[in-house]
């Protein structure tokens, strides 16, 4: 990462922090058709709310030597979905997300179904 610990350079004189990524992250992925909510069950609607302690549980950076990241997300996945086309959408949803609002380039996004349940109301 930059000079700091979790902090990312976007241009010169701006940093962003990694809280901030994982919550772009968060969102755009819980944004997803087909998405309940990350792996340690925060919605979309908690996601901005939560401490990074809680969204590491379920989102992780990783920063390469050419600043580039990969994403691994854990999930919750809405029950009668096709599983491939909810993740490709979500991995596609979650690299453009973030590469347009950091200008950070995503090499990957990495997912893991947690588990398979009943799509909530709220949502």
């Amino acid at each position: 990462m930059a000079n700091e610990k979790n902090v990312f350079n976007i241009k010169e004189g701006v940093v962003i922090s990694a809280d901030v990524i994982a919550v772009i992250c968060g969102l755009a992925a819980t944004e997803t058709d087909g998405v309940i909510a990350l792996s340690n069950g925060l919605s979309n609607q908690e996601i901005e709310k939560a401490s990074m302690s809680r969204l590491s549980r379920s989102i992780r950076l990783i920063e390469h030597s050419d600043r580039s990241l990969t994403v691994r997300l854990s999930l919750q996945i809405a029950f009668g979905n096709p599983i491939p086309e909810v993740t490709a959408n979500v991995q596609q949803k979650v690299k453009s997300t973030i590469e347009n609002m950091t200008g950070i380039e995503v090499k990957e996004v990495d997912i893991r179904i947690a588990s398979v349940g009943q799509k909530s109301v709220e949502k």
